[in-house]
């Protein structure tokens, strides 16, 4: 069987068949959502999402747009980026990761390493909480604020809060 490359094709029969399994209707907006989530290929928000789909959608609005993010996350073709306080992130890279956040300038990057989880999901249960997944976020700063002295403060409205970067 000769792989699909990445194209609006291979992006929609990932989509489709999950959408179809779940019952759920198979619609333009889900369609040129994944898409713009995959061709972004980094973290985004839901405001950066709508930019980049508006103009092959042009009466898109915001609302529509956060709910199909979620209806990605109930469907785990999109995971949610646990990043605090500001804006809300969203990774189209479901395959187990884990984030550094850096506090100073929002920066995101996703890190591979793997992690023992079985301790803490254990612990969550014996405390009555059925979890889904553990997301592990590390909060510090990132290489750049490091070496370029901003040490103190929290992260600016114009962060590079979606960069994607893997460590």
């Amino acid at each position: 069987m000769t792989a699909i490359p990445e194209s609006p094709a291979r992006f929609d029969s990932e989509l489709i068949p999950v959408l179809r399994e779940r019952g759920q209707r198979v619609t333009p907006q889900r369609l040129i959502l994944h898409r713009a989530l995959r061709e972004a290929d980094r973290h985004l928000t839901a405001e950066e999402l709508l930019d980049s789909a508006v103009e092959r959608l042009p009466n898109l609005s915001l609302p529509t747009v956060y709910a199909t993010l979620e209806l990605f996350e109930e469907l785990k073709v999109v995971r949610r980026v646990p990043v605090g306080a500001g804006a809300l992130l969203w990774d189209p890279r479901t395959a187990e990761h884990h984030h550094l956040t850096c506090r100073r300038c929002g920066r995101v990057e996703d890190i591979d390493e793997v992690v023992e989880t079985a301790p803490i999901l254990k612990a969550a249960s014996r405390a009555g909480f059925r979890p889904d997944r553990v997301d592990l976020a590390i909060v510090g700063l990132c290489a750049k604020c490091v070496s370029s002295g901003r040490a103190d403060g929290l992260a600016s409205a114009g962060g590079a809060r979606g960069r994607r970067g893997r460590i």
